[in-house]
């Protein structure tokens, strides 16, 4: 029996839908419509570079519009949310803990992010941290002072730092909230007194399956391939499982124009009798989900992007922190962007558009308005474009007030 035909441009669609990216909001966010994006993506992704806003809060923003960033923290504070290693540090609803809970309980395979050699030679340092923070209540790095001589780096973590880091890994230590984007740490007892291992606990294999499903729908539309990094899984049983969902209808198989077979999840079933037009124009994070595997951004988009922060600036391709371009369920394009926060500017030092990229009326309105919008939210009073193509720069000269 021949599969049901998807142009690439469906395809694309139906995947920006799950992700919540195919049309713009339809009315100003409140505090479960936060909830219920990052619901919809299982995952948000937490990185600490914040030449504009911090990552998980553009990609917030990239689906809710306008918002206040205190909300992520009053969701963390009220244990909406948990932080973890999902597919790298996430932010990740409350009811999905039991999936992560096996990490926690071997975290020997989480590689670098737990030392067992510096658990088990700082043992006595680290039973009184923990008593420390059961007498005392929730601790920062910052609490403690770096030894005497120690020289700063980016990995130049003070003992106190490394104690914490393992203890979360661990699963011991949970992240109740941040001050400054700083991680506060508390004893998960305290955290969720409720939880028993031997009553909630999943074991690895249960886990993985939920993991997969949760992937599947995040995803929406995909292949087969794209399932194991969604949550950093090493040998998923990934056929096993698409399998087990063809046989309950939980999925639906397609072949996809460029992409070969892939698989629909059925909560998208409907779109197929009307696809929505993709109409959202967004600058999205460079750890949003819809490029944070860069592989499944070029089969699926024909986008072929790195992130270059921890590249040497002379062997930059395009800037430090690259923001992709999407419009009508293309990416179009890339800015370099800077906040200048004391100034109340947003720079853009330069703009990129794809190759065959149309300048026309309608994309120039779209796009300034979301780099206004983009702008405004951050506190930023007017834009400047230090470098952009010669189409937009008759447009836009150097910049406007937002």
């Amino acid at each position: 029996m021949s599969l049901p035909q998807l142009s690439l441009k469906q395809a694309r669609h139906l995947h920006l839908a799950a992700q919540g990216l195919l049309r713009p909001p339809a009315r100003k966010a409140q505090f479960a419509d936060m909830l219920a994006a990052l619901r919809q993506m299982s995952l948000l992704q937490i990185d600490t570079i914040h030449v504009v806003a911090r990552s998980p809060y553009l990609v917030l923003f990239s689906r809710l519009g306008a918002y206040p960033q205190r909300w992520l923290e009053e969701a963390l504070s009220a244990g909406e949310l948990f932080e973890y290693w999902a597919h790298e540090a996430c932010f990740i609803p409350t009811e999905d803990y039991p999936l992560l809970r096996h990490r926690m309980l071997n975290p020997q395979h989480l590689g670098w992010k737990y030392n067992e050699a510096w658990m088990q030679t700082w043992q006595s340092e680290i039973a009184a941290l923990l008593r420390h923070i059961e007498l005392h209540g929730p601790v920062r790095s910052a609490d403690f002072k770096a030894p005497a001589g120690q020289k700063p780096g980016w990995w130049a973590w003070k003992p106190h730092k490394r104690h914490l880091e393992n203890l979360f890994s661990a699963g011991e230590l949970m992240v109740t909230g941040r001050r400054n984007f700083q991680r506060v740490y508390d004893l998960r007892q305290r955290v969720l007194p409720e939880w028993d291992d031997a009553i909630h606990a999943l074991n690895e294999k249960e886990a993985v399956q939920h993991m997969l499903r949760n992937s599947a729908q995040s995803l929406g539309l995909f292949r087969a391939a794209w399932l194991s990094d969604y949550y950093r899984l090493k040998r998923a049983p990934v056929e096993e499982s698409v399998r087990e969902w063809l046989e309950s209808g939980e999925v639906i198989a397609t072949e996809v124009e460029t992409l070969g077979k892939c698989y629909l999840h059925r909560s998208l079933m409907p779109l197929l009798e009307k696809m929505p037009a993709a109409t959202h124009t967004a600058i999205l994070s460079p750890f949003d989900p819809v490029v944070w595997d860069r592989k499944r951004a070029l089969e699926l988009f024909g986008f072929d992007y790195r992130l270059e922060c921890y590249t040497p600036e002379a062997k930059r391709q395009y800037g430090y922190f690259v923001l992709p371009l999407l419009h009508q369920g293309v990416l179009k394009g890339r800015l370099d962007a800077k906040m200048l926060r004391k100034d109340k500017v947003l720079q853009i030092r330069q703009i990129w558009l794809e190759p065959g990229v149309r300048v026309s009326q309608r994309f120039t309105a779209d796009v300034r308005l979301a780099l206004t919008r983009f702008a405004r939210w951050q506190g930023a009073e007017s834009l400047v474009i230090d470098k952009q193509p010669a189409e937009l720069a008759a447009i836009w000269l150097n910049g406007w007030r937002v």
